[in-house]
This record gives structure tokens, sequence and C-alpha cells, in this order.
């Protein structure tokens, strides 16, 4: 499984532009998957970044964790006896190698990983709306 995330994009070989493509911001696309898991009875977690000032007076985005986190994935979901762990992507945006080594970790784990983009939407629906 190692080194699949990231190289393949899931519009396949005719993917179309990013001008082609609707116009969804990461955002948008995450509170749109979390109502539907909610709708469906899911337990959602979302881990969202805040905003910090360095030292030098910029700002940047955090999410405050310890340990590994660096690309930790977008949601965790259970749902009965069922877990699941998704990295969302809009675009032509891929994983990074540290979203990829994570979800490698949860897949070893025994753990039902996704990667999912809005074109991918009859199969989220499809996933959420079983159990």
């Amino acid at each position: 499984m190692k080194g699949n995330f990231g190289t393949l994009h899931p519009h396949g070989k005719n993917a179309k532009t990013p001008a082609e493509l609707p116009r969804i911001t990461e955002a948008a696309f995450l509170r749109q998957v979390l109502q539907l898991a909610r709708l469906h009875g899911w337990r959602t977690a979302h881990f969202r970044p805040g905003r910090r000032s360095a030292k030098d007076g910029k700002e940047r985005w955090e999410t405050a964790v310890q340990g590994d986190g660096k690309g930790f994935p977008d949601l965790i979901l259970l749902k009965k006896r069922r877990q699941l762990v998704v990295e969302l992507k809009v675009g032509m945006n891929l994983l990074t190698t540290e979203q990829g080594a994570w979800l490698d970790a949860f897949k070893l784990a025994g753990v039902e990983i996704r990667v999912w983009y809005p074109c991918n939407w009859p199969e989220i629906e499809q996933v959420l709306s079983a159990c």
C-alpha cells in the first residue's frame, strides 16, 4: 500500500483541469461530508487548525497536537463496529507524504481508509448511508 497515495489522481487519465472542476473549498467539502455523516448516525471528529502568531509577528495556522500529528487525516468516523478514516481533497490536490504515511498506518491497523474528492460524492453517499 505504501507509495500508492499521492501518485494517482481520482479523476483518472482523463482528469479535468482545475478550471473545469467544480469550485469548492476543502472547508465547504468538509462541512458537506460532516453533515451527511451526522445525518446517517456517524460519530465524527475533525481537528481544526487555529491561528497562531509567531515570534516574527506573522500569523500561521497550526493544529495543536503532540506526537506525529503532521498529515493526520481530516476525519475520523465511527458507526457501530465500523471505523473510517478519511482524507479530503479538492481540485487537483494530492496526498502529502505525511498523509500517505498516516493512511498506511491506519490501514495496517485494520482501519478502513478513504481519500475523497468532490467527484466521489456518489461513493461518499453510499459509504455513509451503509450500516
